[in-house]
């Protein structure tokens, strides 16, 4: 696929335990191409975590071939942001600080990146707040700025609004879409909700489990904004949850 930043293939993962081995991935293959918004979803013990973790340099034990741009990843590195469910921000420092985090923000160039995160994030007026301060999803605003400080290759997003109460989700799913729109930067976002990845995707990446391995694939060509009560959206959501009962067929099968 032209202009693929992150090009996935025959990658498999196993896990090894003094009685056994747990194969957790099987032959995946994926090419991510360069803006691209992907979303991944799949059941409980799927994989989905572990293949974020293997795009982000974090466990380079597996099976297989993965380049982003073309190149092996040998570790974690500024140019993969992680986002976890948690925002994981350092409660003594306030929000400018947190997103700064190891930079010196007196350095101009920093406090330049630090308020145009700021703004783009939509917490204008809270740069000198503390963490304790914060609801749940400015407290994720707040990571997600940090992850982009360095303009990162790719975000890679575990689940981050699976915490928050439904009103917040929806909030920061706008948020989220809005950042990916003004940046272009490529997002890889695992969910276990159907009607967020359809409403954040270019395309949904729908895993099964025992071993993970890609079910299908489902573009999604629906404008933005999207409206989750549409007829459009309503259709592609349908598409998803038809690959989930042909995954629960297999696995009552068994």
């Amino acid at each position: 696929m032209s202009n693929s930043i992150v090009s996935i293939n025959q990658l498999s993962k196993t896990f090894h335990t003094n009685k056994d081995q747990v194969q957790a991935l099987r032959n995946i293959n994926l090419d991510i191409q360069e803006g691209e918004f992907i979303t991944v979803i799949g059941p409980s013990g799927c994989g989905k975590s572990t293949l974020l973790k293997i795009i982000a340099g974090l466990d380079l034990d597996y099976q297989g071939e993965f380049l982003l741009e073309g190149k092996n990843v040998k570790g974690p590195g500024i140019d993969k942001g992680y986002i976890f469910q948690e925002p994981r921000l350092f409660p003594w420092l306030n929000v400018e600080r947190n997103i700064a985090a190891d930079l010196n923000i007196r350095d101009p160039k920093v406090r330049e990146k630090v308020d145009e995160l700021i703004n783009l994030v939509k917490l204008t007026g809270f740069e000198k707040s503390y963490p304790r301060e914060l609801s749940g999803g400015m407290a994720q605003r707040v990571a997600i700025a940090r992850a982009l400080l360095r303009n990162p290759k790719v975000l890679l997003l575990d689940e981050p609004f699976g915490a928050l109460d439904a009103f917040t989700r929806a909030h920061m799913q706008e948020v989220l879409l809005d950042i990916w729109k003004k940046n272009k930067t490529t997002m890889i976002f695992v969910t276990h909700d159907i009607d967020e990845a359809v409403f954040l995707g270019n395309r949904i990446v729908i895993l099964k489990p025992r071993p993970g391995s890609i079910q299908d694939i489902v573009p999604v060509v629906l404008p933005i904004p999207r409206k989750k009560t549409s007829e459009s959206f309503q259709e592609i959501r349908l598409q998803v949850v038809n690959e989930f009962e042909k995954i629960e067929a297999l696995q009552s099968a068994f």
